[in-house]
């Protein structure tokens, strides 16, 4: 997904400044985004009170949606580099296609994970005979330096591990979560998962004390370490937890992210992550000239062009609150 900010603000993401090393309780509220020609996006991360939590740099909650009557999503062919992006549904379909070759139509639960490595651009759209209702949220996770210049590539995965407890069922999206490891590639130690709960569930979900984790409220009426989190809001944890406390006050679902803090400095600008500000004019130039990242064919539309860079050099700071 694309961030489609006419005027993007750079966010100056990474290093371990101001990553809380001890639990606290920080609720993120989100910023309203238009996405495409009818979706609208609730944006978590970044944020004004937090950029980072663990690699994950980027959460677009959105839905759910009555699209019946409505094209649904539909997000011309951009790029990307730098990051991974994970498409996630609850409800609806979106049709995936990249400049790799990759044609595939992501339903709920199931894991679409693009890989941009050194540049790939893709399209998302909502197919033409398409469910009423779409809901689900789009997250970016940053590649470590070592990794950010890998080969661009795209996995599906339809079947994800489950960990359950009474009134709970987790489905491993990412990372490893009480000792079962989804089979997404991941660049840096992390963990996404999506929690199922049933109403009046009380369960204590384990956790690593050396991840930061945040958790972002997909459905229902949920407390979490006895903070209340509606849908569309993000509870920033910080790190130092052995386990988490969840109530579920009617049926819900959450979207548990977390990882080690995220120890480089980067610059996170429209749809690139990199180091410097040259790095990222570069890239813009690239993709305003139809070089690099490819072509994505079989989409029915223009590709999104980029906008203006901002008037003063990009440069990265670390982490800022």
């Amino acid at each position: 997904m694309s961030n489609l900010d006419l005027e993007p603000v750079p966010s100056v993401c990474g290093g371990r400044g101001f990553v809380v090393a001890e639990p606290v309780r920080e609720l993120l509220s989100p910023r309203k985004v238009k996405l495409g020609e009818s979706t609208e996006v609730r944006r978590l991360l970044p944020n004004l009170g937090r950029r980072m939590v663990g690699a994950w740099c980027f959460v677009d909650h959105y839905g759910p949606d009555d699209i019946a009557d409505e094209p649904g999503m539909q997000v011309g062919p951009h790029p990307h580099m730098g990051l991974q992006t994970v498409s996630w549904l609850h409800d609806g379909e979106v049709l995936h296609r990249d400049s790799t070759g990759s044609l595939q139509t992501i339903r709920p639960r199931e894991l679409g994970l693009m890989t941009s490595g050194r540049a790939i651009s893709h399209s998302e759209e909502s197919p033409k005979r398409h469910a009423r209702h779409l809901h689900g949220a789009q997250l970016w996770v940053a590649l470590p330096d070592v990794h950010r210049h890998t080969d661009p590539h795209f996995e599906h995965h339809a079947e994800l591990p489950l960990v359950t407890a009474p009134g709970l069922s987790a489905t491993l999206i990412l990372g490893t979560l009480d000792g079962t490891t989804s089979p997404g590639t991941t660049y840096t130690p992390i963990v996404g998962a999506d929690l199922t709960l049933t109403r009046d569930a009380d369960v204590r979900l384990p956790l690593d004390p050396d991840f930061e984790y945040a958790v972002l409220c997909m459905s229902g009426e949920t407390r979490v370490d006895g903070v209340p989190v509606v849908p569309g809001s993000m509870l920033y944890l910080g790190c130092g937890r052995t386990d988490l406390p969840l109530r579920a006050e009617s049926d819900a679902s959450l979207m548990l992210l977390g990882g080690e803090p995220f120890e480089e400095e980067l610059i996170m600008w429209w749809n690139f992550i990199g180091r410097s500000n040259e790095e990222i004019g570069q890239a813009r130039a690239a993709w305003m000239e139809s070089a690099r990242f490819g072509e994505v064919k079989g989409y029915d539309g223009p590709r999104i062009p980029a906008p203006d860079l901002p008037p003063v050099p990009l440069k990265p700071r670390g982490r800022v609150r």
